[in-house]
């Protein structure tokens, strides 16, 4: 009988992962160089419908918050500590034993190696992920360059009481490692997904206009007319961040129905995009409680 693949193993039923013993991985062999891959490789991860989680926080937090995990690779090493025990015990997922110079590569830490790390599996780019509210507060970062960027904004949503965060347009990856690595857990608590263009979440946004709720779309803009503290942010609102480098596009502009700016005192003429939603964010939290 043929050898079952990585890929193989980690499709089977849950059910029959249960079950089965681990695999040692020792080499950098086609499964290891398959787990390479989904973590510089874009195209692999989205081929694949997976990507790594590599933090103890990211890792809890994604089995806590129900996502699928894929994959379970662990330090070859003779005691695990209790988290990465019972992690090991009771998440249904394809398990593999990697030696410590490996999981140092895959973990990409500059300190150390980690003794567990996961595979999850995509969730699917679906605007029916978000939960509509009248305290609906969404995020949209069009055509980031950063991954980094969109894990901050990831986390700040997160913080501040956001509904979810969406990238729009061709931009860097929610899941490469540089963003769920920054986002600390976040990603997995506040659904995260991507549209092609702004067509999808403005036909989205519509949809829910003609249903009744009023939502606002408010683009950040270092020449806005609007300052932020005086945004109604008692409306459910959509909340634009443009690019990193030429911040909204023509299309966004004309789309929202206010142009806001965040004040700044200094020699400063402009904020990095990740911290200026985390300002505004923030100013939407405040408001909310304060009403």
């Amino acid at each position: 009988m043929a050898r079952e693949s990585a890929a193989d193993i980690t499709e089977l039923p849950a059910r029959q992962l249960a079950h089965r013993g681990p695999e040692r991985v020792t080499s950098q062999n086609s499964t290891f160089q398959q787990w390479q891959a989904l973590l510089s490789n874009r195209r692999k991860r989205l081929r694949s419908g997976e990507f790594f989680v590599q933090s103890v926080r990211s890792i809890t937090q994604a089995v806590e918050h129900g996502w699928t995990i894929r994959a379970l690779l662990r330090d070859d090493r003779a005691t695990p500590s209790p988290w990465a025990a019972d992690l090991w015990s009771r998440v249904s997922a394809a398990r593999f034993l990697v030696s410590p110079e490996l999981m140092g590569q895959l973990g990409e830490k500059s300190e150390g190696t980690p003794e567990l790390l996961a595979i999850a599996e995509m969730p699917p780019d679906d605007m029916a992920r978000i939960e509509v509210t009248p305290s609906l507060l969404v995020t949209v970062f069009d055509r980031p360059s950063s991954p980094g960027n969109i894990g901050t904004l990831i986390r700040s949503a997160d913080a501040f009481g956001g509904s979810a965060l969406v990238v729009t347009g061709h931009g860097a990856d929610p899941y490469d490692p540089k963003c769920v690595r920054s986002s600390t857990g976040s990603l997995f608590a506040l659904p995260v997904l991507r549209t092609q263009s702004h067509r999808e979440v403005l036909e989205w946004a519509g949809r829910h206009r003609t249903a009744g709720l009023p939502i606002l779309v408010a683009g950040l803009d270092e020449h806005g007319g609007v300052d932020v503290r005086e945004v109604d942010f008692g409306r459910p609102l959509l909340l634009v961040v443009g690019n990193e480098t030429v911040g909204l596009t023509a299309a966004w502009r004309e789309s929202c129905d206010l142009l806001v700016r965040i004040p700044m005192a200094g020699s400063a003429t402009s904020l990095n995009a990740a911290t200026a939603g985390s300002v505004a964010l923030y100013e939407a939290m405040r408001s909310r409680r304060a009403t």
